[in-house]
């Protein structure tokens, strides 16, 4: 086993849909960076056992042992590591102390948790860390109790947390909302009322608190952290300002939010500091709110006629070849994409950029076996092969005449035979 080195969170692209009544699964990922000058278990043990030699334990006092109860200790303390329920007991721990007593990482637990919850998918990292620092824990232990009349005025926005609240409304409608679900006021300073009766539904319900004065200043400071690009009179961007750590060298912009026109622009953009793997990110998600691969792939080939663009666009084909090659193999009309880049790079004489996309093609290409069946011995082949002993390198397919048995086969250009 390696011990972990660093362990450092990642937080990913704010949600952009809209309230749900689900919870969905927390979106947030770690990774744990091993260097490669940490130790093993095993490598502690024998140098710790090398230091010590012969040593003279004599006269030390002993101490009753009793590994019964040892093992017992140990078979409790995986139990309680091992308790899902051990991360909220944390997070609870977090909300019953006060705002002014918690701390940098209390507030960064809460985030962890609260970012799951519906209530919060819309907002920027910045507003919801705010929030979390001045929220308030409340516990309503019956069912049936009312919380808010009709017609009350109203001072803060609650977020439940735990159970289920009913709204039952003058006109006899009702609503139950859920775990993650909000009520209460809107980011106004102007006086609001409650239109109905909320009661609880069953017992032990949580919920945190805002005050209306501090949600309100929350969401209505956040210009100050975003970043809207506008063209011909329309939002198309919207950047978030965020910093990375409290020094404050590294702080910039982040994508939040785009629309897919403006996010395939972004991939030739110079990126900030804190949005280092835009790219990366964007190959791995853009099949969720593009229908082709193509409309990235035309606009890469567009770009790389620009001479200032041409090793960004480069650079781009190289990662998305490498880290989703599938994405190639499996579509022809990608393959045909592939094909006309790399043309572009021989003509633009990039042997370079040339040689490290045969590199990772031949890295990421997988074997696959193909019959082709001829009527007659004198039959063509219907493609053409290129190399051999003679040429010193492996027999290649160089040419497949477009729409013949051997490209419905499944022959390509570049295959090794």
């Amino acid at each position: 086993l390696q011990l972990p080195a660093d362990l450092t969170k990642m937080h990913l692209t704010d949600n952009p849909h809209p309230q749900v009544t689900h919870v969905p699964s927390s979106q947030s990922g770690c990774s744990i960076a091993s260097d490669s000058g940490s130790s093993s278990l095993s490598d502690i043990y024998q140098a710790t056992e090398s230091e010590m030699g012969d040593v003279d334990l004599t006269g030390l006092p002993e101490a009753p042992v009793d590994s019964e109860d040892e093992e017992e200790e140990e078979d409790e303390d995986i139990d309680r590591t091992s308790d899902p329920l051990l991360g909220r007991d944390v997070v609870r721990e977090c909300l019953e102390k006060e705002p002014a007593d918690k701390t940098d990482d209390d507030i960064e637990q809460l985030l962890e948790f609260m970012h799951q919850l519906p209530a919060f998918a819309n907002m920027t990292m910045s507003v919801r860390r705010e929030l979390c620092s001045v929220m308030i824990f409340e516990v309503v232990e019956q069912a049936g109790a009312i919380i808010l009349e009709d017609g009350q005025e109203l001072d803060s926005w609650y977020v439940i947390l735990n159970g289920t609240v009913e709204i039952s409304y003058p006109d006899g409608k009702s609503e139950s909302l859920c775990m993650g679900n909000s009520f209460g006021i809107t980011p106004s300073l102007d006086k609001q009322y409650m239109n109905g009766v909320v009661r609880t539904k069953v017992d032990d319900c949580q919920f945190v608190c805002i005050a209306q004065q501090d949600y309100w200043r929350i969401l209505n400071h956040v210009e100050k952290n975003t970043h809207k690009v506008e063209e011909e009179g329309e939002i198309v961007m919207v950047k978030e300002h965020r910093e990375l750590d409290r020094s404050g060298t590294r702080k910039g912009h982040i994508v939040i939010k785009a629309t897919p026109e403006r996010l395939i622009m972004h991939l030739i953009e110079e990126h900030s500091i804190v949005d280092p793997t835009y790219i990366e990110d964007f190959l791995l998600t853009y099949r969720t709110f593009l229908t082709s691969p193509l409309e990235v792939g035309n606009k890469l080939l567009e770009w790389f006629t620009v001479d200032s663009l041409r090793d960004k666009v480069t650079r781009v084909v190289l990662l998305w070849v490498n880290n989703h090659f599938n994405d190639f193999e499996g579509d022809p009309a990608m393959t045909r994409f592939l094909e006309e880049f790399e043309k572009n790079l021989e003509d633009t004489k990039m042997k370079g950029h040339l040689r490290l996309l045969n590199i990772a093609c031949a890295a990421k290409a997988k074997w696959r076996q193909i019959t082709l069946q001829k009527p007659s011995r004198d039959s063509p082949l219907f493609f053409s092969l290129l190399g051999g002993s003679d040429k010193g390198f492996g027999i290649f397919v160089e040419t497949v005449e477009t729409g013949s048995k051997a490209a419905e086969a499944g022959l390509k250009r570049g295959d090794q035979v």
